[in-house]
């Protein structure tokens, strides 16, 4: 794949020692995508690559809709962790993408990100320096790596969405010290939520806590709406903002803040979705949908074995 060459000379430019050990990431060969079967139901930008849903507002949704939505994010959590129990040394990113095409397909799912605005694969796997959207190819994990997986599927008409950053073997105290924090700040602020709790209260909870842990959160990518719709309102911004607006029980939205060790500047490569930060310090995101109640938020996102957590 062809790397903008200005782009690659601010990457090797920067390259610090201060963030700690690892390897600067470069795409590598992309394989061909993965076959659906044509029994699996299918989003509206199935052949198009573009969403037809037209959603004006935050949708309350009603039972049958969060019965729906359970099952489709327990469904993505499940396969996650599954993804946790196989990531290795060695394995490469594009192995990661297909273990999760086969898992969503043999459960009758449609892996969401599959052709959704022209997307090649079936799951982002974002290593090092790669902020978001990375897309999987044949490089292999290599010890000290972080790589986040984001996973989401379209089941039964509803998409479910959840991410984790995985350590590969032997990763040094800034890496430890970086995922560690970036999971602290998404559960800070799933623990905020309740109905009549502002919007923009989120990304002031979490850049509050970013800084209190040594870190900065990249603000290009925000949490989104999510239900029959891959993306839609409201947005969760994971900084400080003033979008409008109060939560309502029934609203079911994702969290998901990047942290980085640097700046918060970051550089889309010629893919046209590989997000790399400009100074080449290393992210990690974790990312939850969760639903909105009266007194709290349900996290949907969690394993079938495990309770469901509930924030009072």
């Amino acid at each position: 794949m062809r790397f903008n060459n200005l782009l690659k000379k601010i990457l090797l430019r920067n390259k610090r020692t201060n963030f700690g050990n690892y390897e600067l990431v470069y795409p590598k060969e992309i394989s061909p995508r993965n076959h659906v079967p044509d029994h699996i139901q299918k989003p509206s930008y199935f052949q198009t690559g573009n969403p037809s849903e037209n959603v004006p507002m935050v949708e309350i949704k009603t039972d049958e809709q969060i019965k729906r939505m359970k099952k489709s994010c327990i469904l993505a959590a499940n396969i996650l962790h599954t993804v946790g129990e196989h990531i290795k040394i060695g394995q490469t990113t594009d192995e990661i993408d297909k273990l999760v095409h086969e898992l969503t397909i043999k459960s009758g799912a449609y892996p969401s990100p599959l052709n959704y605005k022209h997307f090649p694969k079936s799951v982002c796997t974002s290593v090092n320096n790669v902020a978001c959207h990375g897309i999987p190819d044949s490089r292999q994990l290599e010890d000290g790596d972080v790589v986040n997986v984001d996973v989401t599927v379209f089941l039964e008409g509803y998409h479910g969405d959840c991410s984790r950053t995985f350590l590969i073997g032997n990763v040094d105290y800034q890496g430890k010290k970086l995922v560690e924090a970036t999971e602290t700040c998404l559960n800070t602020a799933i623990g905020i939520c309740k109905s009549g709790e502002y919007f923009r209260s989120i990304g002031a909870c979490i850049e509050e806590k970013a800084g209190d842990l040594g870190f900065q959160v990249i603000p290009a990518f925000i949490g989104h709406g999510i239900g029959d719709y891959f993306h839609g309102p409201p947005d969760i911004y994971h900084i400080s903002n003033d979008y409008p607006g109060t939560m309502e029980a029934g609203m079911t939205f994702t969290i998901e803040p990047i942290l980085t060790q640097g700046e918060q500047l970051i550089e889309i490569l010629d893919d046209d979705w590989t997000a790399v930060t400009a100074d080449s310090a290393r992210t990690v995101q974790f990312e939850h949908t969760i639903l909105v109640t009266s007194g709290g938020a349900e996290v949907l996102t969690l394993p079938s074995y495990n309770p469901r957590q509930i924030f009072k």
